[in-house]
């Protein structure tokens, strides 16, 4: 569904050169599977995200969505994807159903489809009681709503969460990730970054940890676990980081 090679990411800075924000990743997320990208900020997990949804285009390397190259084919790509993060927008004159509708008219749906999936989604999520309110109205935890539901309302095969819990309350953020295990119950591939282990642990099936850049271990959390003897997942986030951290550092010691 989702076979990344080898992807990279550079910027020419005019004080410091090239500056390399990914750094030849690779990794592979199927249907119905959760594959977590974790890592500290300015790791590059935004950087592949936005790759993956067209927004940045790669210096090198192939990312595939469900058959497309995001180089060669980047609108078909935006048809095969939904992305939800905590900073996406909505338009305050807006209603929720208006907002929904207006997306789905984006993505050219027929009127009685777009009708039925909008039914469909707003009884599923709960959300008939925020059909009318305006965008300028709505609390945090309806604007998420509301994002989420114009993110599949194409009922896209691939589903991109960026830090999607962030900023939410606990019921909101435990309704949101009750949603995101129901899309991979029904099969969609969906990739999910996040900082809140707890998260991490309950929904991903696989996880690769990032640093500067590149991926420092992937695979289940059960094979990470055995990897580095660390059951916590938290601290085991921790010490993949700083055993990196340290490596990176050695040269320079040894040069000083």
């Amino acid at each position: 569904m989702i076979h990344v090679r080898r992807l990279r990411k550079s910027y020419q800075d005019l004080q410091t050169g090239t500056f390399t924000a990914l750094d030849g990743i690779s990794f592979d997320a199927m249907p119905g599977q959760i594959y977590g990208l974790l890592g500290p900020n300015g790791a590059g997990k935004t950087t592949a995200l936005r790759i993956l949804s067209t927004v940045l285009k790669p210096t090198s390397g192939t990312a595939v969505i469900n058959g497309f190259d995001v180089n060669e084919s980047p609108e078909k790509i935006r048809h095969q994807i939904g992305f939800v993060s905590c900073n996406t927008a909505i338009y305050d004159r807006m209603t929720a159903w208006e907002l929904v509708k207006y997306f789905g008219q984006l993505y050219e749906m027929n009127e009685d489809t777009l009708q039925m999936r909008m039914e469909n989604i707003f009884e599923r999520f709960q959300m008939n009681d925020i059909r009318n309110v305006l965008g300028s109205k709505m609390s945090t935890g309806m604007m998420q709503k509301v994002s989420i539901a114009r993110s599949i309302i194409h009922d896209p095969p691939v589903l991109i969460f960026d830090e999607a819990t962030s900023g939410l309350d606990i019921l909101v953020a435990r309704e949101v990730l009750r949603t995101i295990e129901q899309l991979a119950d029904n099969g969609k591939c969906i990739i999910f970054s996040s900082h809140i282990m707890t998260e991490v642990r309950r929904l991903c099936d696989r996880i690769a940890i990032m640093s500067h850049g590149k991926i420092l271990t992937e695979g289940t959390i059960g094979d990470i676990v055995d990897r580095y003897g660390e059951k916590d997942i938290e601290e085991l986030f921790f010490q993949v980081i700083l055993e990196s951290s340290r490596e990176n550092a050695e040269p320079e010691t040894a040069g000083a």
